[in-house]
Formats: structure tokens, C-alpha cells, sequence
């Protein structure tokens, strides 16, 4: 059945045929609303406010725009109501200092601040003329980055760079005027430029090739379950960090980093397992460790690398065991 054909089924009340309508918006949709609020869990939010908004008005789609502007309309709107309403999203290198290894850890923050990891998958067709690769435009550092702009900013530098819609249509989406779009960007590009690093981790994976990722992977998740801290250490650029999100401590420097795996993380025999993911358009890890209750082996964490060249730049460990789920990885692991 034909686009047409199923909006005219949904305008008459069939839910069935709206949901056949939205399907091949509703990935890229989420990712949107991901790009927008830093929270994979902000974003079924407003996802969710978004849709039944289209259903309620669909009567009123003219098909002036089309279907998929329209649904972006109604999508960024959505989360920009939920920026109004909820603190600012952010990595723990943005929330404060780094630590001393031999000091304790923080106490982990129960109020929602912290990025969320992405699992990646194909959210939609590229736009001819956006400025950003998706799997760029979902990198922790470019997320990170849009966290920090005015929502009608990071509005705007999505639709317009990542996105691909023209300056006309994104000041229809925000009841704007095209020069009000154009500055609006301009501003959003001074700020994100400034935080984001010199190469994007999609031109680092690519100068590597799939051969030397490939190996780089193996041997990181061989060192991990071996325990080989040393291995580990080496695989480290000179400043590197670990951030452990909700935990605000992170530690910055191949010492310190290596100090507080040897301490905190990778002492003792206990198994631990690691199974490699996509996150984030960057190589990442469902991380398993031993628990004596149950005899088997929970999940602990994603962690995603971020890599400068063949070496380690930073491991961001999000502790958030429900997200395992959201990966396709299991619930436990037999030892």
C-alpha cells in the first residue's frame, strides 16, 4: 500500500495503517530525539509525545511539508519541551575535576545528568547535503557537545547539519524566519567547534581499517580477561581517562588510570567477560563480572573507547545494567 494510500486509511481511524506509515521514519526519529536530549531514555519520551501528537493531528497534515518533515516538526518540538523541563545532560569530564585514584569513588548521582550510550543501527537515509555522517553525528563527543547548546540552537545545527533540511524548512519546524536559522547556526557552530576534538572517531576508524580494529578489539577484551593490567596500561595513550557514569569521579593520565584498575577493577581471579558491541559509531563492550550469589556472571556496564590512532584515548564505562537489553546482549553468562 502506498504512502497516500495509508494516511488515508489512518485520517479514517485505522491505527494499523498509521503504524505502517510511521515504521520507516520511526528509527531515524529516535535517534533525533536521542541527538537532541543526550538520554536514550529521554528520547522514547518524547518520542512517544511526539507520535501521539501526529496521531491526534493527523487530520490536520495538509502535505504542504512532507510526511517525514512534518513528523520532524512535531518531533523536535517534543524535545525542546523536554529540555525546559530537565537538567542538561553531561559526562562526568564536564561535571567536575578529575580524581586521585587512591582516593574513594563519589557516590553515584541518582538524579538523571549523565549521557546515555546509543546502541548503533541504521536510522534512515543519508540527507545530499547534511554536514555530519550519522554515525559522526552520534559520537559520545559531538553528543556531548550539543548538550551544551540553547535547545533552538542544537534544534537547528541537527536539522540543519545533520539532517540536511533547509534553512526554510527548519524555520517552519521553529516558527522561525530562515535569518533567524542562519544565525542561530552560526552561533551553534562557534560553540560546538570549540569542544569538539581535532578528528572525529569515524576518520580515526577508517584510517585504521577493519583488519586493525578488528585486532585492537581482541586484544583489549584478551588483556580484560586476563586481568592484564599491564596489557591494558599499554593500550592507553599518555593522557588518557576513564569516566564512569552515574559515578561522577573519572580519572585523567596512563598512571592514574592504571593505579585505579589495579586497585578497583581488575584485582582478584574472578571471572569477567567482555562482548563486543557497536555504541555510539565507536567500538564498545557489554561488560560481565562475576557475582558469587548467583554463581553466574551480571552485567556491570558499556563501556564505549574512544581511540586517538591505534591507542586508548578514553573508556567511558556507563554503569547502567539495564542498558544490556537495549545492546541485544543477555541477561547472564554461564562462567
Amino acid at each position: 500500500m502506498s504512502e497516500l494510500a495509508l494516511l488515508e486509511s489512518a485520517r479514517g481511524g485505522d491505527e494499523a495503517a498509521f503504524e505502517r506509515l510511521l515504521a520507516p521514519y520511526r528509527a531515524e526519529l529516535h535517534a533525533h530525539c536521542y541527538r537532541m536530549l543526550g538520554s536514550v531514555h529521554d528520547a522514547e519520551d518524547a518520542l512517544q509525545e511526539a507520535l501521539l501528537r501526529a496521531w491526534r493531528g493527523l487530520a490536520r497534515f495538509q502535505g504542504r511539508s512532507s510526511l517525514r518533515s512534518w513528523l520532524y516538526r512535531i518531533a523536535t518540538n517534543a524535545c525542546l519541551r523536554a529540555i525546559e523541563r530537565r537538567p542538561q545532560r553531561v559526562l562526568p569530564i564536564d561535571y567536575g575535576p578529575p580524581g586521585d585514584p587512591h582516593d574513594q569513588l563519589a557516590v553515584p548521582l541518582s538524579e538523571s545528568v549523565w549521557l546515555e550510550p546509543y546502541a548503533d543501527e541504521d536510522d534512515g537515509p543519508e540527507a545530499p547535503d547534511a554536514r555530519y555522517e550519522r554515525r559522526e553525528s552520534l559520537e559520545l563527543a559531538f553528543v556531548a557537545a550539543l548538550q551544551h547548546l540553547p535547545g533552538r540552537q542544537r534544534a537547528v545545527l541537527i536539522l540543519r547539519d545533520v539532517l540536511g533540511f533547509s534553512a526554510r524548512e527548519v524555520a517552519e519546524t521553529l516558527d522561525g524566519s530562515p535569518a533567524s536559522v542562519d544565525s542561530a547556526l552560526q552561533r551553534a557552530h562557534r560553540s560546538v567547534e570549540q569542544r569538539l576534538p581535532a578528528r572525529s572517531q569515524q576518520a580515526t576508524l577508517r584510517e585504521l581499517g577493519d583488519e586493525r580494529l578488528s585486532a585492537l578489539v581482541d586484544g583489549y577484551v584478551d588483556a580484560w580477561e586476563r586481568s592484564d593490567i599491564d596489557a591494558v596500561v599499554a593500550m592507553l595513550v599518555q593522557d588518557a581517562r576513564i569516566t564512569m557514569p552515574p559515578i561522577p569521579t573519572w580519572y585523567r593520565g596512563r598512571d592514574a588510570v592504571g593505579t585505579f584498575l589495579t586497585e578497583r577493577v581488575l584485582r582478584g581471579d574472578r571471572p569477567r567477560r567482555l562482548l563486543p558491541v557497536k555504541a555510539n559509531g565507536a567500538p564498545a563492550f557489554g561488560q560481565y563480572f562475576w557475582d558469587d550469589a548467583s554463581g553466574r556472571l551480571l552485567p556491570h556496564g558499556i563501556t564505549v573507547l574512544t581511540l586517538r590512532g591505534e591507542e586508548i584515548e578514553e573508556m567511558t564505562a556507563f554503569l547502567t545494567p539495564d542498558a544490556f537489553a537495549r545492546f541485544g546482549l543477555p541477561a547472564e553468562l554461564a562462567r
